[in-house]
């Protein structure tokens, strides 16, 4: 689709006809559909048991640096960066500014291993005006156009991704048993507050390095697990994945470009 519009053809578009005016409506062309594929094979996972040699050191997150699982989220982290640097390669030899609509989805691969794929579709400013790089956003064509008559670009794709893990100990252990009554886990608890603060964190970091002011967050994904560990003993793992889009203000201002308030006139006589 992208060679064909490159060529004078009939673009391709992910939008629908209420997106396709939005966008249009606030001065922006579509020019193709991009697409961009990554397909990885993620077989390291990390093979000893988290906190099995530490009592009491608790949780373990991706980002800390001998943390089980920080090899795997790095391989995540690639995978959904090249898939997406393809499309905005595409978007590029469109001559294009941005994309919108972008739609991130894995899935398996049946040959093995995990195929990242990301479509979007590729658009142009009626404006002499030119990004230094070409932007990438999940939001539709109608928050799109929100966001501009707010004051506000989309910068880039943002993602935080964490896998925390955490061995049974004997609280968890004893705070588990089918006569302990009901009461909260605490070592569960901190897992899944640990795996989302870090996937926050690192969202965060990702947004300001696309040289966003914050982030629009499009989708909060957290998967538990369990595997086994030593004899009668489990780990616990927490995947938190976040995707969102990182937006700056036009020139860094707080001026507001949209509709004007309306103003309100009293038809009363006053006495």
């Amino acid at each position: 689709m992208a060679a064909g519009a490159a060529g004078g053809g009939a673009w391709g578009s992910a939008m629908s006809a209420q997106e396709f005016a939005a966008v249009t409506g606030a001065g922006f062309d579509p020019v193709g559909q991009v697409l961009g594929t990554a397909v990885f094979h993620l077989g390291y996972t990390g093979n000893w048991c988290a906190g099995a040699w530490s009592p009491g050191r608790g949780t373990d997150v991706s980002s800390s640096r001998w943390a089980p699982f920080a090899d795997l989220v790095r391989a995540m982290y690639e995978a959904r960066r090249r898939a997406l640097g393809r499309a905005v390669a595409e978007c590029r030899t469109l001559g294009a500014d941005g994309v919108v609509g972008v739609r991130l989805r894995v899935g398996r691969f049946p040959s093995g291993g995990l195929e990242f794929t990301v479509l979007g579709t590729a658009v142009r400013a009626r404006s002499a005006i030119r990004p230094a790089r070409p932007f990438t956003s999940h939001l539709s064509g109608q928050d799109f156009a929100r966001l501009l008559g707010g004051g506000w670009v989309p910068t880039g794709l943002a993602f935080g991704i964490s896998v925390a893990s955490r061995h049974d100990d004997f609280r968890t252990v004893r705070q588990t048993r089918w006569r302990a009554g009901n009461q909260e886990v605490d070592g569960y608890t901190e897992l899944m507050t640990h795996a989302r603060r870090d996937a926050r964190a690192q969202l965060a970091r990702d947004a300001a390095a696309n040289g966003g002011d914050g982030v629009v967050v499009d989708e909060i994904d957290v998967r538990v697990g369990e595997r086994e560990c030593g004899q009668n003993s489990r780990d616990h793992i927490v995947e938190a994945v976040f995707v969102g889009t990182s937006v700056a203000r036009f020139g860094r201002t707080a001026t507001h470009t949209g509709p004007r308030p309306l103003t309100i006139m009293r038809l009363e006589r006053e006495h």
